[in-house]
């Protein structure tokens, strides 16, 4: 799917069609091929990892964590050098394409153009979709590396290692052609190498790809500290998102450690995607004493009815795993898919002057007289603007004059200096070979840079989320406020209005999607129900209401806005389970013994009554033993309808208990759980951040989290049973096994026994490891944060695409073979999805049960309790093969997918991909948004101090955590005026300290240095950073969340009050006093930048 402006288009959901030509075949085959590698594409934010080339401006070695040294030294590398050479027949080549060749096949790659051609043209789509056929091309996701566009990367599915896109410097081959690249220049290599690298290529193409020879790979070095943004979350959200969001929305339940790869100047080894032990390539590959060997089982595989492109990559894989030290080189061939990004600018309007290589754009418009003008009237006699973007990822782009509007083309011509500040909103419109740059178009004008509220639009607009008002045809679906349940609904459907229920939420929550009920039988039985909103009641296929649910896909949550997926009027009023009032709600109910056990389920359409809404907090208080937790001024509940506040006290302790079971019954059976630190922005009464606090969970939100769980759980093993060709579930595949290696070595070395076998056993080790660093919590903060960092994204899926591949349908977190979403369907489309097939599903069993006699009352509907509790054969906790595969039992379920429209595999795989771009789009957004504020919240602070611990030391820069702000950063030190850098690489110390004598410059250099005021505060030992305020202020709590201060005040982290002394002896997991501040905003990115907090009396 792709999105484009500010409003992403819906994605049809035809009916299934009976059946198909020979040429839609081929086509949906086509699609799908094309769709598959673009479902696991990492962060739009996450930088990749530098390339290790003599010609990155990189450090030379460094020490970070994990540990970078694998593998042996120089001999080493010279062997599997001519390892290399001599297996470079084991992987499908395909040569570079000459225009010959093209012209031979008849097609037109580009015709003669009078001006320079400084790009490679791409090849015709035929000859593509051939190549990737025969095995000799291949697609993958375009990404380009934040800190330096140089360098970009392409992950193929299949391929455990992310290929490097190569430039004509770096391929061996051509270099040696020439005789040496000092033959060109450094400058003009490097030139060439951007040239070619950028060649119409932007971020997130998905671009067809040839692979180097073997011999042209180049060298793997060890992978180094990831570096997150602000609000980075990379921790496992699967379980999370069960329980409610802690900052004023829904949680998240989804594991999807997504990750960004900021390397400390070497790259990282592996892509995210890593198969399961017994999927594909893993299975079939067998590397021992590094030698890969294709096992016997599958060494027919290659030569049977596989395609040639399965069995290249095969054989791709197998010479990946012989030479562990060497990553894939290839170069681009085509992009197939354009990058919805490319409509998705934001950035600052500059004037021409500031152009890479503006010279030679400058003589395309015959600008003469350009240099005896300013720069901003250069611009208006060249008709040329410049577009600066916000995300380092992408060019320098060229606007012309004439799109904008008359009032701008004014301000150029008056000079106006408050234009380079205005943050503009545009889209690529054409990059063609006879341009450096590309050629935008600015859609709108968003505001100053530095306000809160244009950076905030921009975010919006750059993840295509769009926050306009619902049409009138969506409104038109839907009922009046005045709306009640018809009777037809109360005769089908299950009453539970007389069984206790309530809901538990964030207190600012305003659309209740789930609610618990619970019920004490004989025996110590306890029945728990949980009540999901009914919202495909309401949201029906084929209708303008749900195509823009649908394309929205999700709601966005950026802490003070909140952009609905369904209008306020459904999700808020006519389907919110609000207490006091009945309400439609998909069902599902266990009876669960005293030891935890499911005996049985019921899972159906129902209505309910909830008698109170509770906060997490109040729960905590209610289910609280010991009196002391208790608050005293807690206010009484507000129970409705026939029960009393004792009766709910009395419930919630009774699901604690069932809950505390099942949670250790889950950990036992595998989960893993990642708890890394979660900050929350405290606003004021104006909505302006005044502080921030780390979020701490209490039992109360472990309640909400283990049925959210159990019920997602059940409704996946009901769907897929059901229907194992189009059903829609969510998978988490397993931890990159390569860095999860090097990630035990880390720890072995740091003293800890780390076991990542398997997701339970990796939570045993982290367990111990927790109570190991009692006393160093910021230490397991860190090997939590990076723990996190292993971890894939999970996704949803169509089951039809991997039907043959069952094993990849587990969740890796949860440890469960089958998972998908179904309890929050007011703010994710795929559950509505869910709802619409488990209907379906309920259907066929009623119809089913019906021909074979079943015990049914009035409409289908079955009397008995304990009919209800275990003689379902579709629904139960035992699905009843026997039944589905009947005549009877087919016909049942093809007739109720046709009634409730459950879309067809091909379809159902369109709407996955939709979804799970969108998932990511708005995760970005809401790290985007917590960056934004609290780079506004240290902006109106000026400057904080704190602690930081080292990760990672180099020659140029080290990498720090700050724990007061669970975030990463970055140090530059090198080439600082004033400042002495010795790095001393045997020892991993680096000691600073300040330059009593000016350096000479070496003749010809042209190195700038930059102030020390970039790099560190410098203060005499006498003066404070500090106010009283700021050292006398204490903890803050905001909304009865548990909370600490971060930046004023924090129990759980020793500040150091007092800067540095010179010279400062740095090694790694060293603690440093670090200033922060904000940066930026006013004519580029938002951004928080960390600098030394040192003393000198020398100052």
């Amino acid at each position: 799917m792709r999105a484009t402006g500010e409003h992403t288009a819906a994605v049809p959901i035809p009916a299934p069609a009976p059946h198909a030509t020979a040429a839609e075949d081929a086509e949906k085959e086509k699609k799908k091929l094309r769709r598959r590698p673009t479902r696991r594409p990492k962060q739009a934010g996450a930088a990749t990892s530098p390339a290790p080339h003599a010609d990155a401006a990189e450090p030379r070695s460094c020490r970070s964590m994990p540990p970078m040294h694998v593998g042996g030294g120089a001999r080493a590398d010279a062997d599997a050098e001519a390892t290399a050479a001599g297996t470079s027949q084991s992987c499908p080549l395909l040569p570079t394409p000459r225009p010959a060749v093209m012209a031979e096949q008849g097609r037109v790659v580009c015709k003669g153009a009078p001006g320079r051609r400084y790009f490679q043209p791409h090849w015709p789509e035929q000859a593509v979709d051939e190549a990737i056929k025969r095995g000799h091309a291949f697609m993958g996701k375009f990404r380009v590396n934040a800190h330096n566009r140089n360098e970009a990367y392409c992950t193929i599915e299949g391929v455990p290692v992310d290929v490097l896109i190569t430039g004509l410097a770096q391929n061996r081959a051509v270099s040696s052609d020439f005789g040496s690249v000092t033959m060109f220049g450094y400058g003009w290599v490097s030139y060439l190498r951007r040239l070619y690298l950028s060649a119409h290529l932007v971020e997130g193409d998905l671009v067809a790809i040839t692979l180097d020879p073997v011999a042209c790979w180049t060298r793997m070095k060890g992978p180094s500290v990831a570096c997150n943004p602000v609000g980075g979350d990379a921790v496992v959200r699967e379980v999370v998102e069960t329980n409610g969001n802690h900052g004023g929305k829904k949680g998240q339940v989804d594991v999807s450690c997504r990750f960004e790869n900021c390397s400390n100047g070497v790259p990282v080894l592996d892509r995210v995607h890593h198969h399961h032990n017994n999927s594909g390539f893993s299975q079939a590959v067998k590397c021992e004493n590094g030698n890969a060997t294709v096992l016997e089982r599958y060494e027919n595989g290659l030569n049977d009815e596989k395609s040639e492109a399965a069995r290249a990559l095969q054989r791709i894989c197998a010479v990946i795993y012989s030479h562990p030290s060497r990553r894939p080189t290839g170069k681009v061939l085509s992009v197939m898919k354009k990058s919805p990004r490319r409509d998705a600018i934001v950035g600052f309007l500059a004037p021409f002057s500031v152009l890479h290589d503006g010279e030679q754009q400058r003589n395309q418009v015959n600008g003469h007289g350009l240099k005896k003008m300013n720069h901003r009237a250069q611009s208006i006699f060249a008709g040329l603007i410049v577009l600066l973007p916000t995300d380092p990822k992408f060019p320098q782009m060229v606007v012309s004059v004439s799109t904008l509007p008359d009032s701008v083309r004014q301000s150029l011509k008056e000079a106006d200096a408050a234009l380079d500040k205005e943050l503009v909103a545009a889209q690529i419109d054409e990059w063609n070979e006879e341009s450096l740059h590309p050629s935008a178009r600015v859609i709108k004008f968003l505001g100053k840079g530095g306000h809160v509220k244009a950076h905030m639009d921009a975010i919006l607009f750059e993840n295509a989320i769009s926050d306009a008002e619902f049409s009138p045809e969506s409104m038109a679906c839907l009922p009046d406020v005045c709306w009640t349940i018809p009777q037809e609904e109360l005769e089908v459907r299950k009453d539970l209005r007389t069984v206790l229920t309530i809901t538990i939420d964030p207190p600012t929550a305003s659309d209740l999607d789930d609610a618990i009920s619970v019920e004490t039988l004989a025996g110590g039985i306890v029945r728990i129900g949980v009540h999901i909103a009914d919202v495909s009641y309401f949201v029906h296929p084929e209708t303008a209401l749900d195509a823009e649910a649908q394309s929205r896909s999700t709601s966005v949550y950026t802490l003070r806005r909140k952009i609905s997926m369904l209008p306020p009027r459904l999700s808020e009023k006519l389907v919110s389970l609000n207490p006091g009032v009945d309400r439609l709600a998909f069902s599902v109910i266990w009876d669960i013994d005293p030891q935890g056990n499911i005996i049985s389920r019921w899972i159906g359409r129902s209505i309910i009554f909830s008698c109170c809404k509770l906060s997490y907090d109040l729960v905590q208080d209610l289910i609280s033993s010991d009196s002391s937790h208790c608050r005293s001024a807690a206010p009484p509940l507000q129970v409705h309808g026939i029960f009393e506040q004792e009766d709910v006290t009395k419930s919630l302790r009774c699901l604690y208990e069932v809950t505390k079971n099942l949670k250790e019954i889950r950990f036992k059976s595998g989960a893993l759980s990642l708890d890394t630190a979660k900050l929350m922005i405290l606003f004021d009464e104006a909505g302006a951040p005044y502080d921030s606090c780390r979020y701490v969970r209490n039992d109360a939100c472990f309640i909400v989290e283990e049925l959210m769980l159990l019920a997602n759980m059940s409704v996946a093993e009901v769907i897929s049973n059901a229907f194992p060709d189009c059903a829609l579930l969510r998978r988490h595949p397993e931890p990159n096994l390569r860095k999860f290696r090097e990630f035990e070595a880390f720890c072995a070395k740091n003293g800890f026994e780390l076991d990542a076998s398997s997701s339970g056993q990796l939570h045993l080790s982290l367990s111990r490891i927790k109570e190991k660093l009692q006393d160093d919590p910021i230490l397991f903060d860190i090997l939590m944060f990076y723990a996190s960092k292993q971890m894939q994204s999970a996704e949803y899926f169509c089951t039809g695409d991997l039907i043959s591949k069952k094993d990849d349908w587990a969740h890796y977190a949860l440890a469960v073979p089958l998972y998908t979403h179904f309890t929050s369907p007011l703010r994710r489309y795929p559950d509505i999805i869910v709802h619409r097939t488990l209907t379906a599903v309920i259907e066929a069993e009623q119809i089913y049960m019906k021909r074979k006699n079943s015990p049914t009352g009035q409409n289908g509907v079955i009397n008995a309790i304990s009919c209800q509790m275990t003689d379902h054969c579709f629904t139960g906790i035992q699905f009843s093969k026997d039944a589905a595969e009947s005549e009877e039992g087919k016909e049942a379920l093809s007739a109720a997918a046709k009634k409730f429209k459950v879309p067809s595999s091909d379809s159902l795989g369109e709407v996955a991909e939709h979804c799970n771009e969108r998932k990511w789009a708005s995760r970005r957004a809401e790290e985007a948004g917590q960056k934004l504020y609290m780079w506004s919240l240290i902006k109106n602070k000026e400057i904080v101090v704190c602690n930081a611990r080292v990760l990672g030391l180099g020659p140029r820069f080290m990498s720090v955590y700050v724990p007061k702000l669970a975030m990463e950063r970055r140090i530059y030190y090198d080439e600082v005026e004033g400042l002495s850098v010795e790095w001393l690489e045997a020892t991993g110390t680096l000691v600073i300290d300040a330059c009593r004598h000016k350096s000479p410059q070496r003749r010809g250099t042209q190195v700038k240095c930059r102030a020390m005021e970039e790099v560190a505060v410098v203060v005499n030992p006498s003066e404070s950073l500090l106010s009283e305020e700021d050292e006398e202020s204490g903890a803050t709590a905001d909304g009865g969340h548990t909370a600490k201060s971060v930046l004023l005040s924090d129990d759980a982290v020793i500040v150091q009050d007092s800067p540095a002394t010179l010279p400062l002896v740095i090694h790694y997991l060293s603690d440093i006093p670090v200033v922060l501040h904000a940066t930026g905003g006013e004519d580029c990115a938002v951004d928080i930048g960390v600098r030394l907090y040192m003393s000198s009396y020398f100052k």
